[in-house]
């Protein structure tokens, strides 16, 4: 019995039925054999050894092709050698679960010993390298669950016995071999443990409750990152170094903008700093949104749960959700409401209020809507993914033929806000129509056109992903590069004809009749959250004068200069300028240090012939010297360059 098999070229040929993939490549060149580490058959990355049983398409994946899925199966097998290294160097260790995450993986182990130590990790370095040399080939066996839980039980793997009894009735179980190591996994993996590679490395280690249950054992999770050439991994690590020294957290404490406490936990608590350099952000984000047609909102934080469950998020974002219950007086129940997780909801109730026609649309509605989120404890990380935020969201209600022109004209003001805070490089990825999804296929195509015309229209290129779209409408993602080279996804655009139905928004057409508007959900830079700690990080707290916590320091030589200081500190505030002053008996080297330490972009010394002259000795962040200036011209300087940009550009149109 023949199967057709089709390769990316169309050409197809007949082989055996349970022909393997390893023996099609062997045929076709054995140059190709050797590179060839797996294949995606019907489009599913698959064990190169698997047994094809039916028509369908073959590609291979090559190690060197630099694709996403040979990256992932290099450290989806780095983390299968990591945990036989640590059980030949120590067997009494339980492994766990070792997944692939965004630029690595990680494996969690349970041991009596406690967690591993920085020493311990160049060992079980040095033992992975050895396993790879030894190059045991993958081998797969589809085991009863009987025969796996009495394997490990005998091991005594308590943990990969529970796993055994979480996977689904319906799904098999699959045993990988390497050598004389086996474990339990999904798959797939690629030929042998050689084809991993030597460009690994095991980066550190922190504690893990078992399935995130802080009631279980407490795990040390091993984290680690794998490449297909030792200079991808050479750049990837010089890059976490850089972005180490720019952790927001650390800077953030430098410069005594914010602190985050277990009281409160995935909440910020924004110090005077920090606040100054938020509010700075979102009036100027009020002002781009008003210039470009915008009217803002403001709708509750809490809200019952029946428009939750009319909008679809009770049952698809409970578990997300912050449920609160309130004793109403003289009720005999409690009610139910819910924390809002977003704004959308909200947003519909503005829309009904009150007749609409199509002369309303497009309206264009803003909130900086403050949200709570549940993440996992595990999740959190400084101010960039915390439970309690506020985003630049809005809604636009557009008809299907404003689609187009309302998404271009987005684009446009996305563009200008991305380039006034100093990210020039960004991209868009075109997300398509998924496989489960509502609405018909000409409403599907026309609204993924409207987007890609947009794109072209406002001058832009894009990717499309196909089947990442919602269930209910096609989106735009816009994904920045920062100053090392780490993508941010911050801005969105989501076609959503879906909310409208639920809610019943309606607006009068140009015919008489009811229809109903489309809702384009957008933002520009996420979270405020979010988005300061990539600003933080991509300038290493040198921020923007107009974004600048203190604009300038004016710092004494000699006490004989204190009462010259105060009064240009009164002019610079009076001119709308953040400054602070230092008139402390400290050597001025010293005093300079600690003012870089905190990223103040500009000093102004003043000693007592400064004071005589009404002038300053100018000192800029990150330069070397000092330029002596009367300190009027200082001003005028300090006051253009800490006007926000788009001020600027609305006071060179005046001029």
């Amino acid at each position: 019995m023949s199967i057709k098999v089709t390769f990316p070229d169309g050409a197809a040929r007949d082989y055996s039925r349970g022909t393997t993939g390893t023996e099609i490549v062997e045929g076709i060149s054995k140059s190709l054999a050797k590179k060839t580490v797996a294949m995606k058959w019907n489009g599913v990355l698959s064990d190169l050894s698997d047994a094809l049983e039916a028509d369908g398409s073959i590609e291979f994946v090559t190690r060197d092709s630099g694709s996403k899925d040979v990256l992932e199966l290099i450290r989806h097998d780095a983390a299968h050698v990591l945990a036989e290294a640590v059980q030949e160097l120590w067997p009494d260790t339980q492994v766990t679960i070792g997944p692939v995450i965004e630029n690595g993986f990680y494996y969690d182990f349970y041991r009596e010993a406690g967690p591993f130590t920085e020493e311990e990790l160049r060992v079980i370095e040095k033992k992975m390298s050895e396993i790879v040399e030894r190059g045991a080939a993958f081998t797969k066996e589809v085991w009863s669950r009987d025969q796996a839980k009495d394997f490990f039980r005998a091991k005594g793997e308590d943990f990969k016995v529970e796993l055994v009894d979480a996977i689904p009735a319906d799904q098999s179980l699959k045993m990988y071999k390497q050598g004389q190591w086996i474990d339990l996994c999904r798959g797939p993996h690629m030929r042998t443990v050689k084809d991993v590679g030597q460009a690994f490395k095991l980066t550190k280690v922190a504690g893990a409750y078992w399935r995130g249950d802080s009631n279980r054992e407490v795990l040390s999770r091993i984290y680690g990152t794998a490449f297909a050439t030792k200079e991808e991994l050479d750049a990837y690590l010089t890059m976490m170094e850089e972005a180490e020294k720019r952790d927001h957290r650390k800077i953030g404490r430098e410069m005594d903008l914010f602190h985050m406490q277990e009281e409160a936990p995935g909440q910020v608590f924004w110090h005077p700093k920090g606040w100054s350099i938020y509010v700075a952000l979102q009036d100027y984000m009020r002002r781009k949104q008003r210039a470009d047609g915008y009217v803002e909102v403001n709708t509750p934080q809490v809200v019952s749960r029946k428009l939750w469950e009319a909008s679809g998020h009770w049952d698809n974002y409970q578990e997300n959700m912050f449920i609160v219950e309130v004793d109403e007086e003289h009720a005999k129940t409690k009610t139910v409401n819910a924390l809002k997780p977003m704004n959308c909801p909200c947003h519909v109730q503005v829309f009904n209020h009150g007749l609409k026609s199509y002369r309303d649309l497009p309206l264009r509605m803003a909130e900086f809507g403050s949200c709570n989120r549940y993440e996992p404890s595990g999740a959190l990380h400084g101010i960039m993914r915390v439970r309690g935020f506020t985003q630049d969201d809005a809604h636009i209600f557009c008809t299907e033929d404003q689609i187009e022109a309302e998404t271009k004209k987005f684009i446009d003001l996305l563009a200008s806000v991305y380039a006034d805070l100093g990210f020039e490089g960004w991209r868009i990825k075109l997300s398509t129509r998924p496989e489960k999804r509502i609405g018909s296929e000409e409403s599907w195509d026309r609204a993924e056109a409207a987007l890609g015309n947009a794109c072209n229209a406002a001058g832009h290129d894009y990717v499309v992903f196909p089947g990442e779209g919602a269930f209910y409408g096609p989106k735009l993602e816009f994904v920045l590069t920062d100053a090392i080279g780490r993508d941010w996804q911050c801005g969105t655009l989501q076609v959503d004809p879906n909310l409208p139905e639920r809610l019943d928004a309606e607006y009068v057409g140009a015919d008489g009749g009811k229809h109903r508007p489309i809702m384009l959900h957008r933002a520009v830079l996420g979270s405020f959250e979010r988005f300061i700690g990539i600003l933080i990080e991509n300038s290493s707290g040198k921020l923007p004068m107009w974004l600048a916590p203190t604009q300038v320091v004016v710092t004494t030589i000699v006490s004989e200069a204190d009462e010259y200081a105060e009064k240009l500190v009164s002019q610079l505030k009076a001119a709308g300028i953040r400054a602070e002053i230092d008139t402390r008996n400290e050597k001025i080297n010293y005093k300079v240090r600690e003012h870089s330490v905190g990223k103040v972009p500009l000093l102004f010394v003043v000693g007592k012939r400064e004071a005589e002259e009404g002038n300053v000795s100018v000192r800029r962040l990150g330069t070397e010297g000092q330029q002596v200036r009367p300190f009027m011209d200082a001003l005028v300087d300090l006051i253009a360059e800490a006007t926000p940009p788009d001020l600027k550009t609305v006071a060179g149109k005046a001029a």
